[in-house]
C-alpha cells in the first residue's frame, strides 16, 4: 500500500518502494520532461499521425483497447480517466479514417458505406430521440398511476374502479356522486387510509430491498458523481429502472413526505443508460455516454416540471461538471422530445404537463416586495434547517436502522398517515395541494373554504401547521429506503407558508384599504392574489434546499407562463440564495455527496488552501522498474488489492519517471501473455518504452537483448511493435515478456510546487484518474482526487477546531458537542428499543403467543451490535477522533464493501499507512 508521508518541504527525500532485481543499469535520461500542457498536447497530436503505423498494427491495438475497456466497464467504485477515454476515441476515429481511405483507394466505397457513415453521424440524434420518447411515455404512465394510488386511499369510482377522482368526476369542481368514500363512517375511512398507506410503503420498500437497492432515494447525488466519472455498477441498470418505476408511485401514493421529481431524474438517466448501451458507439465510449446522461437529466426535470428549458438549465447548473455546447444541444433536444411525448399523451386530460401548472392574469405591486423578501428569507432558513437535521437523521439511520429498512418505511408511512389525515392540506397528494394553493380565488375551486373570509383564521392556522408538520416529516423521511425526492415536498412546504402569508396580507389590505402602504391598489379590483405568494414560496423553498437559482426562475416561469412574475421570482430566489450562503455552500445533493464519501470535486466551491501539491501527495509510492521484475513478482503485486496503478521508473535509484500502467491494463497484459504462451514464473518483464523523437536516450543501444524496438505510440502511449514477427518471437517467449505497449508514456504530471488549487482544477477540467508528481524528471509521489479531498477536509477540521477552541477557551467545544450528539442518538435508540419491546409483548399477549416479534427484534439487535461495534461514531463519513477532535475523513476509493441493502456503503477500509492510487 502506498503510505502517505507527513506534509514536508519539497526537498525532503520521500521514501519509495520499488521492485527490482540485479540487472544492468540503463543510463538515466537527464533531459527534463516536458510540461503538462506540452505532453498532453503531444499525446493527442500523436493520434493524428497514423502514417508510421500499419493497418494491421492499428487493428490489433484497437482490439486490445476494446477488450480493456470491456473489463473496466465492470470495475465498481472506480473513476474514469477522461484523458485516456478521449485518447481512445481519437484512436477509433483514426482507425475509421484509415479504413475509409483504404476503401476509397480500392474503389469499394459504394452507397452502402455512405449509408453506414451517415447512420454513424446521425446516431447520436437517433439515440436521443428514442430516449426522450421513452422518458416521456414513462413519465405519463407514472403520473396516471400516482394520482390513482393517491386517490384510492380516500375512496373509489363506482362507474370505473381504475379512474381517479378527477377523471371520475370530469367537469365537476367539488366531487360528484360517482366518486364514493369507502364508508359513511369517518373513523373507518381514517383506518382504511392508514392501511393503504402502510401497504403501499411496505410494498415499495420490499421491492427496493429485494430487487434493486440502488432504486432507493433520489439518486441526484450519485448521478452527479457518475457524470463526473465515478463508476457505480448497477446504479443505472435495467433492474434499477424497472424497480424505480414500480416503487416510485407506491412511495408517493403512501403519503410519505417525498416527491417524484428528484427520482424522475434517476429513472430518466437509467433509461438513457439502458438504451444507449444498445449502440456500440456509446457502449464503448464513456465521454459520449456522459453526453447522453446529461441530456437525460435535463429530460427528467423537463417532464417532472413541464419545463424543457428549465431542465436544460438544471442539468447545466446542478448536474454536469462538464457541459460543452454539443451537450447543451443534445440536452435541449432530448428535453423537447420528452415533453412533446408527455404533452401528446396528455395524462391529466387538461393539456397541462404537470398538475400544478397555473396561469396568472393579474400583476403585482411594488409594496409587495417587502413580503417577497420575507418569503426569500424563509426559503433560505428552511433549506439550512432541513439540511442540518436531515443529515443528523441520515447518520442515525445509517448507524442504527440499516437492518430495519422495510420496517422503517412502513412505520414512517403509518405515522405520516395518522398525523396528516386530520389536516385537509396534508391529507391530499402534495401536487394536488400545490395546484389548489397556486390558484386564484376568482373562478376557481374553493377547497375547504380557502377563499372565504370567515374561514381565513382557520385556514392560516391549518396552513402553518401543515408547514411545520411537513418540515418534520421531510426531515425524517428523506433518505429512507424507498424512491424519495425532496423537490415537491419542499415546494409544498413553501406553497403552504406562502399562501398563509398571502392570506394575511390580503386581510391587512381589506382591514386598511385607505392606508398609504396600499395606495397602489385600485378600488373595486382584487389587489392581493394569495396564490402568487404560494407560487413564490414554492420557488423559495426549492431554491433553498437545492441552492439553484437560474433554473428555478425559468422553471417557475414555464409553469405559469406569466412574464410579469419573473422579477418577483428573481427577487425571492436572490434573497434565498443570499440567506442560504450564510449557512454554507451546496444544496442537499452536495451535502449527500459529502455524507456518502464520494470522490467528487465540486466546482461551486472556491478553494484557498495556499499550499503546494506536495503537502497532499502520496510520497511512499510503489513503483515498477522498466527492467528486472519477474512474472512471479508482478502477479504477487497484482494479488494485493491496494493498488489501482503503478508508476513506471527507470530503476530504484534514479526514480526517473518513464510512465504509468494501470492495474487493469497490467492484469489484462499478464492474462493475455499466459493465454498465448506457456510462461515461466521467473520470466523477465520489461516496461521500457522506445526512444522518442524529441528526447534522445544515450543508452538506447544497450537495451536488454530481445527487447523489440518500437517506432510509434498511440494516443495513450501504448507502443506498437515495428515488426509483428519479431515482437511475437521476443515479447512472448517463455523467458521474456514485453509489457511496454501497455504503459502510458504520457501521464499527466505536475511539479511539486504547483499550487494544490491548480491541481484540483486539473482534475476537474482534464479529468485524469491520477496525477504523478515529478521534480526534474524524478518521481516524487502521486495525487488523486481522494487525496485532495482528504487534505481539504483535514484543513477544514483544523480550522473548525481552532475556531471552537477560541470560542470555548480550551479547544474542547467541538468534542463536547459531538459527544452530546452521540449520547442523544444512543438515548433515542434505547427509547425506540423499549417501545418496540413493549409493542412486541402486547402483540404476543393478544395473539396468545402465536406471534413473537421480540425474537426477531433480539436477533436483529445482536446482528446490529456485532456489525456496528466497529462503526460507533461513524454516523457520518467525517468521523471525529476523540483525541484532539481531528476528523478522519473517509473517501470512497474503490475498496469498499456493500451492506445488505447495497446502498449505504459501509465498512469503508481506511489504511493507516496507505492509500490507493486511483
Amino acid at each position: 500500500m502506498m503510505s502517505r508521508g507527513g506534509p514536508g518541504a519539497m526537498n525532503s527525500q520521500p521514501r519509495s518502494t520499488s521492485f527490482s532485481t540485479s540487472v544492468p543499469q540503463i543510463p538515466n535520461q537527464r533531459a527534463r520532461r516536458p510540461s503538462v500542457s506540452s505532453r498532453f498536447s503531444y499525446a493527442v497530436s500523436i493520434a493524428e499521425q497514423g502514417e508510421a503505423q500499419t493497418a494491421q498494427g492499428v487493428a490489433a491495438q484497437h482490439q486490445i483497447e476494446e477488450e480493456i475497456a470491456q473489463i473496466k466497464r465492470y470495475e465498481d467504485f472506480t473513476t474514469i480517466d477522461w484523458v485516456q477515454d478521449a485518447a481512445r476515441e481519437q484512436l477509433r476515429r483514426k482507425a475509421r479514417r484509415k479504413r475509409n481511405a483504404g476503401l476509397w483507394d480500392a474503389g469499394r466505397f459504394d452507397w452502402r458505406h455512405r449509408i453506414r457513415e451517415s447512420y454513424d453521424a446521425a446516431q447520436g440524434w437517433i439515440v436521443v430521440t428514442i430516449i426522450g420518447a421513452a422518458i416521456g411515455v414513462n413519465a405519463a404512465f407514472l403520473n396516471i398511476i400516482t394520482e390513482w394510488l393517491a386517490d384510492i386511499k380516500l375512496g373509489h369510482c363506482k362507474t370505473a374502479f381504475y379512474l381517479n377522482e378527477n377523471f371520475c368526476c370530469w367537469g365537476e369542481d367539488n366531487g360528484c356522486d360517482d366518486w364514493q368514500k369507502w364508508t359513511g363512517f369517518s373513523p373507518i375511512n381514517y383506518l382504511i387510509y392508514i392501511l393503504f398507506a402502510i401497504l403501499f410503503a411496505c410494498t415499495s420498500a420490499t421491492l427496493v430491498k429485494s430487487y434493486a437497492p440502488y432504486a432507493a432515494g433520489s439518486g441526484i447525488s450519485e448521478i452527479k458523481c457518475i457524470i463526473a466519472g465515478f463508476v457505480m455498477k448497477g446504479f443505472l441498470g435495467f433492474w434499477t429502472l424497472v424497480i424505480k418505476s414500480l416503487a416510485l408511485p407506491l412511495a408517493i401514493g403512501s403519503g410519505l413526505s417525498v416527491g417524484k421529481e428528484g427520482p424522475s431524474v434517476h429513472y430518466a438517466v437509467c433509461t438513457g443508460n439502458v438504451i444507449s448501451r444498445l449502440f456500440a458507439k456509446y457502449r464503448r465510449n464513456a465521454s459520449k455516454t456522459r453526453e447522453i446522461l446529461s441530456a437525460c437529466a435535463a429530460a427528467g426535470v423537463a417532464v417532472a416540471f413541464g419545463s424543457p428549458i428549465g431542465g436544460v438549465l438544471f442539468s447545466l447548473e446542478e448536474m454536469s461538471s462538464y457541459f460543452p455546447l454539443k451537450t447543451m444541444w443534445r440536452s435541449y433536444f432530448c428535453a423537447l422530445v420528452a415533453t412533446a411525448v408527455l404533452s401528446a399523451m396528455n395524462p391529466f386530460r387538461t393539456g397541462q404537463l404537470v398538475m400544478f401548472q397555473v396561469h396568472y392574469d393579474r400583476s403585482w405591486h411594488f409594496f409587495e416586495i417587502l413580503f417577497f423578501i420575507l418569503l426569500g428569507i424563509f426559503g433560505g432558513l428552511y433549506g439550512a434547517f432541513v439540511m442540518k437535521w436531515n443529515l443528523r437523521v441520515q447518520a442515525f439511520r445509517k448507524k442504527y436502522l440499516t437492518n430495519y429498512a422495510i420496517l422503517e418505511a412502513t412505520l414512517l408511512a403509518a405515522a405520516t398517515a395518522i398525523v396528516c389525515y386530520p389536516n385537509s392540506f396534508l391529507r391530499i397528494d402534495m401536487t394536488e395541494s400545490m395546484e389548489i394553493l397556486f390558484l386564484e380565488c376568482e373562478g376557481a375551486e374553493d377547497y375547504q373554504g380557502l377563499c372565504e373570509r370567515h374561514h381565513r383564521f382557520r385556514n392560516v392556522v391549518s396552513l402553518l401547521l401543515a408547514t411545520v408538520i411537513r418540515i418534520f416529516f421531510v426531515i425524517i423521511s428523506y433518505g429512507c429506503k424507498v424512491p424519495a425526492g425532496i423537490f415537491v415536498p419542499s415546494m409544498a412546504i413553501g406553497a403552504s407558508f406562502g399562501r398563509s402569508v398571502g392570506i394575511i396580507v390580503q386581510a391587512l389590505h381589506e382591514a386598511n384599504p385607505q392606508s398609504p402602504f396600499f395606495a397602489a391598489c385600485l378600488p373595486d379590483v382584487p389587489c392581493i392574489t394569495p396564490g402568487t405568494y404560494a407560487f413564490l414560496g414554492a420557488a423559495a423553498a426549492l431554491s433553498g434546499i437545492m441552492h439553484i437559482t437560474v433554473s428555478v426562475v425559468v422553471m417557475m416561469f414555464e409553469l405559469t407562463g406569466a412574464l410579469t412574475y419573473i422579477l418577483p421570482t428573481m427577487i425571492v430566489v436572490g434573497v434565498t440564495k443570499a440567506v442560504s450562503e450564510l449557512f454554507g455552500k451546496g444544496g442537499i445533493a452536495d451535502r449527500m455527496i459529502w455524507f456518502s464519501g464520494f470522490p467528487f470535486l465540486d466546482n461551486k466551491e472556491d478553494h484557498n488552501l495556499g499550499v503546494p501539491v506536495s503537502h497532499a501527495m502520496i510520497k511512499d509510492v510503489t513503483s515498477i522498474p522498466t527492467n528486472g521484475m519477474t512474472l512471479q513478482q508482478i502477479e504477487a503485486l497484482l494479488a494485493e488489492d491496494n493498488y489501482q496503478g503503478f508508476p513506471v521508473v527507470e530503476d530504484e535509484h534514479s526514480k526517473i519517471l518513464v510512465g504509468y500502467i494501470g492495474r487493469t491494463e497490467l492484469r489484462y497484459a499478464v492474462d493475455r501473455a499466459k493465454r498465448e504462451r506457456t510462461l515461466s514464473p521467473q520470466a523477465k518483464c520489461t516496461f521500457a518504452p522506445p526512444p522518442s523523437a524529441d528526447v534522445t536516450t544515450p543508452g538506447a543501444d544497450i537495451i536488454t537483448p530481445g527487447l523489440a524496438r518500437m517506432d510509434s505510440f498511440n494516443t495513450i502511449g501504448f507502443a506498437e511493435p515495428s515488426t509483428t514477427a519479431s515482437a511475437s518471437s521476443s515479447s512472448f517467449s517463455s523467458n521474456f515478456i514485453n509489457f511496454s505497449r501497455y504503459v502510458d508514456t504520457t501521464p499527466v504530471s505536475a511539479h511539486p510546487r504547483l499550487p494544490l488549487e491548480t491541481v484540483m482544477e486539473l482534475f476537474r477540467k482534464i479529468g485524469p484518474r491520477v496525477i504523478l508528481i515529478e521534480y526534474h524528471g524524478k518521481l516524487m509521489g502521486l495525487v488523486t482526487v481522494k487525496d485532495c479531498l482528504k487534505y481539504q477536509f483535514k484543513v477544514e477540521a483544523m480550522e473548525e477546531v481552532a475556531n471552537n477552541g477560541q470560542h470555548s477557551g480550551h479547544g474542547q467545544g467541538n468534542g463536547a458537542e459531538q459527544q452530546g450528539v452521540v449520547s442523544n442518538d444512543e438515548r433515542l435508540w434505547e427509547l425506540m428499543q423499549r417501545v418496540a419491546g413493549w409493542v412486541s409483548d402486547k402483540v404476543s399477549i393478544a395473539s396468545g403467543g402465536r406471534i413473537r416479534l421480540r425474537d426477531s427484534l433480539d436477533l436483529s439487535r445482536e446482528t446490529l451490535a456485532g456489525g456496528a461495534g466497529a462503526r460507533v461514531g461513524s454516523g457520518t463519513n467525517r468521523t471525529v477522533r476523540s483525541q484532539g477532535g481531528v476528523r478522519d475523513d473517509q473517501i470512497l476509493d474503490g475498496t469498499e464493501d456493500e451492506d445488505e441493502d447495497g446502498v449505504e456503503l459501509e465498512n469503508r477500509q481506511t489504511y493507516p499507512h496507505g492509500s490507493t492510487s486511483g
